[in-house]
Formats: C-alpha cells, sequence, structure tokens
C-alpha cells in the first residue's frame, strides 16, 4: 500500500472509490497513454471515466487554457463572457434542437439536475420517468431517479419517479423478442404506466446507458416513446453525458439513434466536451429553458478557462473527424473483441457502438453475472499496461471500452491483445 493511499483512507469518504488492488496514483499522459507515479506505462481505454476524449495534453487545448487563464480566469455569469457565448453558439447549433438555449454547469451531475428542475418548473410536476438500470449523477435528485442501485445510497428523492422498460436490450422480461416487437412491448408498457399516473414532467433517458454497462434499446425506441410522451405532453431529456459528441461513431448524438420523431426536448452534456475540464451543460428549447420565474446565475459555470478549453477541444474533434475515426476503429475493435471473445465461455455478449464498448462477464455456462471475474480482468488488464473500466446493472460484470476518440488502429489492437492475455489470465 503506499504512503499516498494511505493518506488518501485517512482524509477522504470510505464510499469514495478507487480501481484496484493497489490504487495507481497517474501523474501525466500525452495522446492516449499515460504514466504512473512508478514510470509504468498504460494505454488509456477508459479516458479518466470518458471524459479524456480527444487526446491527452493535446497541445491545442493546453494552449487554449494557458492564454486564457493568463488574462481572466474567473468573472462568473453575472458578466459577459466571450468563450462562453462562443461555445453556446456552437452546441446550440450542433444540437439539432429547434430555438435552442443553452446553460453551462461544472458536471454531468449538474447538467441532469438542471434539466429536472426545468422539467419540473415547466410541467408543475414532479414526477419523473426514467429507465431501469439507468445512471444520472450523484446529486440527491440524480440518485433519486437512477435505476441502479449499487450508485443510489438512499430512497429519499424530492422527485417520485416511475421506471420503464427498455434500456438493457438482452435482459429482462422482453429479451427474447425481435427487436421490433421489443419496442411494441415496451411502448404497451409505457402506455399502460401512463393511464395508471398524473402526467410525469419528463422521461429522462441515456440512449446508450454508460454506469448500466453500455447497454442500449434497439434503434427507434425513444422514438416511438415520444410519440406517447406527446400524446400526453411528456418533455423527453436525452442525457448525452456520455454518448455526445460523436462517441458511438454513427451519429453525434447518440438520440440521432432514435431520430423519427424529432430531437429531444432537451438534452444534458459533460464529461468529453471539456477533455478533462469542468465542463457540463443543458440544452432545451427556449420555452422551456427561459420557464423558470426567479433569478439563477452560476458561479463557475461557463467558466472562461473551461469554455476555451471546449472551444479548442470541439474544434479540433470536428477537423480531425473524430467520430468519423470512432466509427472506423470502434468497428475493427468491436469486430476483434468478439473474436477474442469467441475464445471465452464466460464472455456473454461484446456489445456497443463507435468507442464505446462493454464485454459482460458471466459464470461460465450461466447467465449469471460474474463480477469476480470482471475486477480480475480489470487486475490483469492493468498489470499488462492497460487501463479499462467496469459497470453493470444488478452485478458490476461488465468490462467498459471508452479510450479517446483519436485512438489509432494499432492502439485498438494492442488494447485487444492485451485484453485477450487478461481475459486468459483472470479465467
Amino acid at each position: 500500500m503506499t504512503d499516498l493511499y494511505t493518506r488518501h483512507q485517512a482524509v477522504l469518504p470510505d464510499w469514495l472509490a478507487v480501481y484496484y488492488k493497489d490504487p495507481i496514483e497517474i501523474t501525466h499522459g500525452e495522446g492516449r497513454y499515460v504514466w504512473d507515479s512508478k514510470g509504468n506505462k498504460y494505454l488509456d481505454f477508459f479516458g479518466g471515466i470518458l471524459t479524456t476524449m480527444t487526446a491527452h495534453a493535446l497541445p491545442e487545448v493546453t494552449k487554449a487554457i494557458s492564454e486564457q487563464a493568463g488574462r481572466i480566469i474567473h468573472s462568473s455569469t453575472l458578466y459577459l463572457n466571450r468563450p462562453m457565448v462562443e461555445l453556446a453558439e456552437r452546441v446550440a447549433q450542433l444540437s439539432g434542437i429547434p430555438d435552442a438555449r443553452v446553460f453551462f454547469t461544472t458536471s454531468g451531475t449538474e447538467a441532469n439536475d438542471t434539466a429536472l428542475l426545468l422539467a419540473t418548473a415547466h410541467r408543475r410536476s414532479n414526477q419523473i420517468l426514467a429507465m431501469r438500470n439507468s445512471y444520472h449523477g450523484r446529486s440527491f435528485s440524480a440518485v433519486g431517479i437512477t435505476g441502479n442501485k449499487g450508485w443510489s445510497p438512499t430512497s429519499l428523492s424530492p422527485l417520485q419517479t416511475l421506471y420503464v422498460h427498455g434500456g438493457v436490450r438482452t435482459r429482462g422480461p422482453y429479451a427474447d423478442l425481435d427487436d421490433a416487437s421489443f419496442i411494441a412491448a415496451c411502448v404497451e408498457d409505457l402506455k399502460d404506466l401512463l393511464g395508471h399516473v398524473r402526467p410525469p414532467a419528463a422521461l429522462i433517458a441515456e440512449p446508450v446507458q454508460g454506469v448500466g454497462g453500455f447497454t442500449a434499446p434497439p434503434d427507434g425506441l425513444y422514438a416511438a416513446f415520444r410519440e406517447v410522451l406527446d400524446e400526453h405532453g411528456v418533455l423527453w431529456i436525452s442525457d448525452e453525458v456520455q454518448t455526445g459528441w460523436g462517441r458511438t461513431g454513427e451519429h453525434f448524438w447518440g438520440w440521432q439513434a432514435h431520430a423519427a420523431s424529432g430531437p429531444p426536448d432537451m438534452l444534458t452534456f459533460a464529461k468529453g466536451i471539456g477533455n478533462g475540464m469542468s465542463i457540463g451543460g443543458v440544452v432545451a428549447r427556449a420555452e422551456i429553458m427561459n420557464s423558470l420565474d426567479s433569478n439563477s446565475i452560476s458561479t463557475f459555470g461557463g467558466s472562461p478557462v473551461t469554455m476555451a478549453a471546449g472551444l479548442a477541444n470541439l474544434t479540433y474533434l470536428l477537423e480531425h473527424d473524430l467520430q468519423g475515426n470512432a466509427r472506423r476503429v470502434g468497428g475493427l475493435l468491436i469486430e476483434r473483441l468478439r473474436a477474442v471473445a469467441a475464445q471465452f465461455g464466460g464472455v456473454r455478449e461484446v456489445r456497443g457502438r463507435g468507442l464505446m464498448i462493454g464485454i459482460e462477464l458471466v459464470e461460465p455456462g450461466t447467465d449469471r453475472a460474474n463480477p469476480e471475474a470482471a475486477a480480475a480482468v480489470l487486475e490483469a488488464a492493468r498489470e499488462e499496461g492497460l487501463l479499462i473500466g467496469k459497470g453493470g446493472g444488478h452485478d458490476t460484470s461488465v468490462l467498459r471500452i471508452a479510450p479517446p476518440l483519436s485512438l489509432t488502429v494499432a492502439e485498438a489492437e494492442e488494447g485487444a491483445s492485451i485484453l485477450e492475455r487478461a481475459l486468459r489470465r483472470a479465467q
């Protein structure tokens, strides 16, 4: 046990989880690699929980941060802020939401909290629809709508939450249906639910569930839900904290896989846009965003330094077509990992889109989650020089793979080879 970990345990909460039996201190990074305090080099396949979106120490971003910090670091939203206005203009245009307004926060949790405030104020209802197996953050309101008991430490909430089927395609009561029948069954479940309650304020849903193990419904589910929600005046909030900015490869936003009924009323974002800087936010139609009838500001949301970083990062992402790279390299990586998984009876499924990939582990020959195996693979991969994440629903048994979107084919092959060895070691 390192001295730093001993000090960590002495002053920080017991529930502040760290990876690995012997936790590592990451001291610096470059591109898709990071180094720890002992000089060990790792290929980073988790990117600070999907946050280092473009690359570690990206010169364009570090330059923008340094230059802005040399001018002014902070002013708050009480004053005009050019970088904030410029980033808001770009995000609004990219969002696909008509007459969009943008409010910046410091995290995805705060972004979802804000979206819930807007929805409940606009609709005059504290009832929220959420998906089973979901995760939306760690604030009091966000844990109250999180459908994953491992990340929801209290049942107390300012909101009344009703959970809907559909976020997990290959488990649950509708798993054996084909995609069209799956969607139809989930829609009927939603209709039945809405027939028993007063109209809720909103449905909040991750297009691909992140902490839940990178699970997703068939394309079109939320478009079908939207038709039903519109009949009742219920808003749709797309939680794009992990799926936004082209990570899924096929689309810039996760909601675009469900676009037949139009864009969401609100979308929330965070993580990747700051490439490690603390940026989150909400995009909403003006009538919703402007529905609050009291004053509000943000002390740190929209900070000049974080906005400068976000602008530089977004520019790099678009100019280098990192969405296209996620589609191409991610597609190759998924197929390579499926070939690896075929060798191991304990791998139930390799799923995902772009550079958002989950490997679900089970006890061989069964459908029972195997969190012990997931923990063992995580350790073995780190020892071999690869950092990955983990997640999942009833048990944490899914390996989560989400490298920076600039990942090369050679690096994808390197990571897949390490994972193959780690899976073999953990058998």
